[in-house]
């Protein structure tokens, strides 16, 4: 299942936050910002893990992208997060100067050469990871310091383990007030059992305990759509579906496809009975909610507001 790349369009300062479960996730969805970037006649600078510039070639690769011919132009610039983030914490604390002089200076050369440039980059991760909250948060900050000068979009990335730990929520919650938008996309498949969607609300209820916006949605209405549009997969459909979960903007997305093209029934019924009324529940508790087919099945999604 693909994950959706947000529009992200160069040259206008944005500064985009992807918080991911699975790697493979994060590929797909940089590797499409990348794409982009060529497909529009723009540069691009990479300051990834040496898996993750992995990944990427692999995804641009996958979309039919020449690299021989992008490596010879250097149309996307690859570095070593680590190796970028140690010339300007030579003694493990920021300089500000000596990341101006770093990765401005890199940027300038970049833009020299005329074009939109979009950049990703990994070095506030790697330092969350470590534990030094507070250098991520004066990162991020120096970024948007950057960009106030220079044009170029930026997308970074935490690894939704890494938000686990609650005593850092006031930082995480900082973290994204220093980005223009946010974009969180889980994803899990399950197979057509009985037990499925019990399985399906622990997989939200685990996915939204990492998450900034924890406290500002109903984690039990998403349980609730969770269950019962799961539910729906299982006795309707009787596929195997996948649930995502997708913030962005003031609403987070509860999603469930399966491989059935029938289309889902509201059933007029007792409210209170046992069964028959799972979209009239999800038409109670979501702010919105719909069905998208496609030619191998449908997904079925439901929003709720964030507080």
């Amino acid at each position: 299942m693909a994950v959706q790349t947000p529009e992200i369009i160069a040259g206008t300062g944005e500064h985009v936050v992807q918080f991911y479960e699975r790697d493979s996730d994060l590929a797909q969805a940089v590797g499409g910002y990348l794409a982009e970037a060529l497909r529009a006649g723009d540069a691009a600078v990479v300051i990834a893990t040496p898996d993750h510039r992995s990944s990427f070639r692999r995804e641009l690769r996958a979309a039919g992208v020449d690299l021989g011919q992008v490596d010879r132009e250097g149309t996307i610039v690859w570095l070593d997060a680590a190796e970028v983030l140690g010339r300007f914490m030579p003694a493990g604390q920021i300089d500000p100067k000596a990341f101006d002089a770093v990765v401005g200076g890199m940027l300038r050369d970049v833009i020299g050469t005329k074009r939109h440039v979009r950049a990703y980059g990994e070095m506030v991760a790697l330092l969350w990871d470590a534990g030094d909250v507070l250098a991520a948060i004066e990162l991020e900050k120096l970024w948007n310091e950057l960009a106030r000068d220079l044009r170029f979009s930026l997308w970074c990335a935490y690894h939704g383990h890494s938000l686990a730990v609650h005593e850092h929520a006031d930082e995480l919650h900082e973290v994204c007030h220093l980005h223009t938008s946010v974009f969180d996309e889980a994803a899990a498949r399950f197979a057509a059992r009985i037990d499925s969607p019990l399985a399906a609300r622990r997989f939200i209820s685990s996915v939204l305990a990492r998450r900034p916006y924890a406290g500002r949605v109903c984690a039990g209405d998403a349980q609730l759509l969770v269950s019962e549009l799961a539910t729906n997969a299982v006795v309707h459909a009787g596929t195997e579906f996948s649930v995502t979960l997708r913030s962005g903007g003031s609403t987070v997305r509860v999603s469930v496809r399966d491989a059935s093209p029938a289309p889902p029934v509201v059933r007029d019924g007792d409210p209170t009975a046992l069964s028959g009324r799972g979209l009239q529940l999800v038409d109670t508790i979501a702010v919105a909610w719909g069905v998208d087919d496609d030619p191998d099945g449908k997904t079925i999604w439901a929003e709720l507001p964030l507080r």
